[in-house]
């Protein structure tokens, strides 16, 4: 790493990429994953931010709700032998110190991410008879122990590949916009580009021409830790009746939300995805307005496989997403350590990218995603149940789960949250609100009912004995 910031404008743009290409080629990436990240890093240094203004992110309203697509059953259930789906399985749950597949983690009865899904598609095949693919977009890191883990599910095999892998790309210096090199440990050079990566990779896998050669038109995309995006054959049958080339299931906008990426709609009419790190700071109060920008981006996309294929053929591979320039440490693990930029994309973006795409706005139920310890110990409770279909629906007499909120300093890691929680989660279904601060753990059979707020000082553990009822 040199120590003079070089002028970006006192070298072309080809000297400067040159070895970001260089380091690409050697690390066998293709050449539209290299034509792509030289389309970003133009745009980087050219001085571009990714912000998207306000005055070009309106808000949205009146969007067509999915309790309105009863009509279209018919038309999802003729359309599903020609439905792929695919399942975003890249991440390694890093911000939970895990170093495997997030997909593995055990959530319910036994089950890992994979295996709810796994079951999920092969119950959908049982009840309609159709041929229905599962596939993964894996990362280099979770391609190996993902398909290992499918392995033991024979069954799930169908005429397409079982997954393929998305694309890495350099670490940029902030300093200089040069390649970052970090010796101590050559892997954290590398991040993947977010998850818009999806569509220059289905073209250079050759995956896209594998599904459209066997038949499929339609691909129902989601996050692979958000069980609650199951194929719903009235969504399938309305996309596919309308024709659309693509599709996006939002949802009410919650407190929760206001720092998740909201549909906004553009000047000439169309709509966009705005991502929190393409809001310019002085917009961001607006941004957090769930009044004001009403809904939120479940990362549930359909897409039309033919339409997605010949847009790329135009482009030559790109789709020219926004990009989102994220600053960090080169490396997580040393927050002190020099600051690189992630060039990413996010798959949802591409709602900008085709003329007629669509937004839906779904109930609650199809977005229950995992990003912290919070939501897995909700998951592994009494609150959630495990259906017969493999679904993941919250008990009866539950209309909402409760807020959970566990000190970071000692649950923010998945092994930390299984050491504290031997023997699984308490019961929540009476539960409001759980504030556990503090080395807290919890022995068998514990209730919470109601608000409780449970505070330990102290380094030394403190246990919640056995059958235990905490309220008020």
């Amino acid at each position: 790493m040199t120590s003079q910031r070089e002028d970006p404008q006192a070298m072309t743009l080809e000297t400067r990429f040159a070895p970001f290409a260089a380091a690409m080629r050697q690390a066998h990436l293709p050449e539209i994953a290299i034509h792509t990240f030289r389309y970003y890093y133009a745009k980087l240094l050219h001085g571009d931010t990714g912000y998207i203004s306000n005055e070009a992110a309106r808000p949205v309203s009146n969007l067509t709700k999915e309790a309105e697509l009863a009509d279209y059953r018919a038309a999802g259930q003729g359309a599903l032998q020609r439905l792929i789906v695919l399942k975003l399985n890249g991440g390694l749950g890093t911000s939970m110190g895990m170093t495997g597949p997030k997909s593995l983690i055990e959530v319910k009865e036994g089950q890992t991410f994979l295996d709810v899904v796994v079951q999920q598609v092969l119950q959908l095949r049982h009840e309609s008879n159709a041929r229905v693919p599962l596939v993964l977009m894996n990362s280099f890191n979770t391609h190996d122990a993902s398909l290992q883990a499918l392995a033991q599910h024979p069954a799930i095999q169908s005429d397409v590949p079982l997954d393929f892998v998305q694309h890495k790309e350099p670490k940029i210096w902030v300093e200089n916009l040069a390649p970052a090199q970090w010796p101590d440990d050559p892997e954290k050079e590398w991040c993947p580009p977010g998850h818009g990566d999806i569509y220059p990779a289905l073209l250079s896998s050759g995956m896209l021409q594998k599904m459209l050669d066997a038949g499929y038109e339609f691909a129902f995309v989601s996050n692979i830790d958000n069980l609650g995006a199951t194929v719903d054959v009235e969504i399938l049958g309305y996309f596919a009746a309308e024709e659309l080339p693509f599709l996006m299931e939002v949802t009410a906008r919650t407190p929760a939300d206001r720092k998740g990426g909201h549909l906004a709609r553009r000047p000439d009419g169309g709509l966009l995805l705005r991502e929190l790190a393409q809001c310019p700071p002085q917009d961001l109060d607006e941004f957090q307005d769930i009044n004001r920008y009403r809904y939120f981006n479940t990362n549930n996309l359909w897409v039309h496989l033919p339409t997605l294929k010949a847009v790329l053929d135009q482009q030559d591979g790109l789709l020219g997403l926004p990009m989102i320039r994220n600053e960090k440490p080169v490396d997580p693990t040393q927050p002190n350590s020099p600051r690189v930029y992630q060039l990413e994309t996010a798959m949802g973006l591409a709602i900008s990218s085709f003329e007629g795409a669509q937004a839906l706005e779904v109930s609650r139920d199809r977005f229950r995603p995992v990003k912290k310890s919070n939501d897995i110990l909700v998951l592994w409770s009494d609150v959630y149940q495990l259906t017969e279909d493999y679904r993941i629906e919250l008990i009866p007499e539950r209309n909402d789960e409760p807020l959970v909120e566990l000190d970071d300093r000692f649950y923010a890691l998945f092994d930390d949250l299984k050491e504290r929680f031997p023997y699984g989660a308490p019961s929540l279904r009476a539960c409001q609100r759980l504030d556990v601060q503090g080395n807290v753990y919890f022995g068998k059979n514990v209730v919470i009912k109601g608000n409780v707020k449970i505070a330990h000082n102290g380094d030394d553990p403190h246990w919640i004995e056995d059958d235990a009822v905490l309220e008020g």
